[in-house]
């Protein structure tokens, strides 16, 4: 069986419920998981669900749209696109669309002339923003110290 068939295996398994469950507070002994409860989902595993979203969460406007969202509230297309300084406005549509599509972001379109378009996240946005927003200050906080590591690595290392 190749890598791809046993990763494939592994995923069908989990989507029939079958397999173990890791307790609340991790470290518990495992348990076999009820009939009916919904399959564990594993963002390590090569072909789950929830490795794509992940992905697509991770990308950096993704998370910077959400980040401003958070922070300044509702916003237009030309707003968030100053907010999040250096993003093309293929990129910031193609991201918007995407935190949308997976019920992140809420698109109002106001029917004026010219119409009027706002952004806003919905109750699963704010929760992802809620625990994005301390990555960025700590990024903001430590960035010196990471530069300045890099410095260090790219010297050693320099010249092959």
């Amino acid at each position: 069986m190749t890598t791809e068939e046993a990763a494939r295996a592994e995923v069908e398994r989990r989507a029939e419920g079958v397999g173990v469950e890791r307790q609340a507070g991790g470290g518990g002994p495992e348990q076999e998981r009820e009939q009916g409860q919904k399959p564990e989902l594993d963002v390590f595993a090569q072909l789950c669900p929830s490795r794509e979203l992940f992905a697509e969460l991770a990308d950096k406007w993704s998370m910077l749209i959400l980040m401003s969202l958070s922070a300044c509230g509702p916003q237009r297309f030309s707003e968030l696109q100053r907010a999040v300084g250096g993003v093309s406005r293929k990129m910031l549509t193609q991201s918007l669309r995407s935190l949308e599509r997976s019920g992140l972001v809420l698109r109002t379109v106001f029917p004026e002339t010219p119409p009027r378009v706002v952004y806003d996240l919905l109750p699963l946005g704010r929760e992802l923003a809620g625990l994005v927003a301390p990555l960025g200050r700590w990024t903001e906080r430590r960035a010196g110290q990471m530069l300045a590591a890099r410095e260090e690595f790219d010297a050693a290392h320099a010249g092959g």
